[in-house]
């Protein structure tokens, strides 16, 4: 088993144990609230194509499809905003690399006929925000 399937699989196992000691690593919460937010978007009449999609330079958290329109999604979970929020965490590289994996996320599955978008959901504890449209693209070539 390479080195991310045992790491996500032992993140699976062990957030039971840490759920309620608080001792979860940003790892697992990470894989926690993109599980949130996958049954919110379900929820919603999105399907889910793709989870941490990842390529050379960059990654999506969640990649789901409503109707013909394609959206790539960013997770930011805070516990608090003491130190910024989800949204804040956002910033201008962060937007390129995310227009950049996108776009070779269509060229490699030919979708061609689709329209896109880019959203965020960012927790605060167990409150979300969903943005939608947080980048159009052409400013991150």
């Amino acid at each position: 088993m390479d080195e991310k399937k045992f790491l996500k699989n032992q993140c699976k196992l062990n957030f039971k144990e840490n759920l309620k000691s608080d001792k979860m690593t940003n790892k697992e919460k990470g894989y926690h609230y993109e599980g949130k937010a996958i049954k919110l978007l379900e929820s919603e009449g999105y399907e889910v194509l793709e989870k941490n999609y990842t390529v050379k330079g960059g990654e999506i958290d969640i990649i789901a499809q409503k109707n013909d329109c394609i959206v790539f999604f960013e997770i930011k979970y805070r516990r608090t905003s003491n130190y910024g929020s989800g949204i804040e965490a956002v910033n201008r590289e962060k937007m390129r690399r995310i227009y950049r994996t996108a776009k070779k996320y269509l060229y490699n599955k030919k979708c061609y006929d689709f329209s896109y978008r880019f959203d965020l959901i960012a927790y605060n504890g167990e409150v979300y925000e969903w943005l939608e449209n947080i980048l159009w693209g052409e400013e991150y070539e």
